[in-house]
């Protein structure tokens, strides 16, 4: 009798726990429902006044046997839990692999930057002269490269270093790029920039030193043209991801990562390549992700070897600095390959079996 007994008022008891499961998922469902009311409102989500009025309530209400005191504890973990809920919603950004499985593609110039094969972005440090622009360009459009990076605005930490050529060396990239055929990337500084910045670049690069320059990715977020976000010299990958969703969320997709090294103790390179932000950006977010191995490294005899671990662990694409003469380059001198060296480095990444896309030409 005891047996049956003990067995009839387990099954009560599991009726029960089924019944307040799904009061709670009720619940939840309601909760939600606030929490997005709340945010067209663009109010808080935590509202202690509410929470303090539900528990009075509830402690008024308790008919026992569990004391005051623990109804407000039991209570209080529901009202965390269900608030805990509104957070995790909050926290999946658009950049987010939460909000968007499949990979985006961002396309310049017919080259697919976070397609089926990485692509490489080369060109010198800053815009200088004609001479120098053109050198280079028909020299990396021999190499089947299609996108010319070259800065004409350059924050320095020096005041006294090149600053560039502001919108004459935009005008200068871009007529060496239509000369050639290619696509222009080039660092815009200053948000009211932004709209001349588009009679001249393909895709806008901010840079590491304003990845949280909010205003300015506002702007770019204003605008429909592909943006290559570098990582914050001491910026982690969160941080990295909130910048990124600052122009995104202003209606532009089209927002290409960059790991550019951060800074460290370590004195042996210009910076520390963070290879595992790869992998895991490619994880956390649906954006391409590229590196650039000339500012990470700061290093042109170990370039190759890391231009081939960024690729093996799922790099969209490379970034490096290419001058005709860098022994007279007006920044970055040290980092910077001549034509020869970066044929070598593309020579080294085929026969490592890294296929890049790239633009058969044949310059004349």
């Amino acid at each position: 009798m005891n047996h049956e007994r003990m067995t009839e008022l387990r099954e009560q008891l599991d009726e029960i726990n089924i019944e307040i499961l799904e009061l709670l998922s009720r619940r939840a469902e309601l909760v939600h429902e606030i929490g997005e009311l709340k945010k067209l409102k663009g109010t808080d989500r935590f509202d202690p006044i509410r929470e303090k009025e539900m528990l009075d309530k509830l402690v008024a209400a308790n008919p026992g046997p569990f004391d005051d005191n623990t109804i407000r504890h039991l209570f209080k973990q529901i009202f965390q839990a269900s608030l805990g809920l509104m957070e995790e919603e909050k926290k999946e950004l658009l950049v987010s692999r939460k909000k968007k499985q499949e990979n985006t593609i961002v396309e310049v110039k017919g080259i697919r930057i976070g397609g089926d094969k990485p692509v490489m972005i080369a060109g010198p440090c800053s815009v200088e002269t004609p001479e120098q622009m053109d050198t280079a360009a028909s020299g990396l459009l021999k190499e089947g490269i299609v996108l010319l990076r070259g800065g004409a605005y350059k924050p320095r930490t020096s005041p006294y270093d090149f600053q560039g050529l502001g919108e004459k060396g935009l005008q200068l990239i871009r007529k060496t790029a239509d000369k050639y055929g290619m696509a222009v990337v080039s660092e815009i500084v200053s948000p009211s920039d932004i709209e001349m910045s588009l009679k001249y670049v393909d895709v806008i690069q901010i840079g590491a030193r304003n990845m949280q320059n909010f205003e300015l990715l506002k702007e770019a977020g204003n605008v429909r043209k592909p943006v290559l976000l570098k990582r914050g010299l001491s910026a982690t990958i969160e941080e990295l991801l909130f910048a990124a969703e600052y122009i995104v969320s202003r209606g532009n997709g089209q927002v290409i990562l960059c790991e550019r090294g951060i800074r460290t103790y370590e004195k042996a390179t210009r910076n520390t390549l963070d290879i595992s932000a790869v992998p895991i950006l490619k994880q956390e977010s649906h954006l391409p992700v590229m590196v650039d191995v000339s500012h990470s490294t700061g290093r042109k005899d170990i370039m190759l070897p890391v231009a081939k671990a960024a690729l093996a662990v799922g790099a969209d694409g490379l970034i490096v600095e290419v001058h005709p003469d860098p022994s007279v380059a007006l920044s970055d001198a040290k980092q910077q390959l001549d034509l020869g060296q970066f044929a070598k480095l593309m020579d080294g990444l085929r026969s490592g079996g890294y296929e890049l896309q790239m633009k058969p030409v044949t310059v004349k």
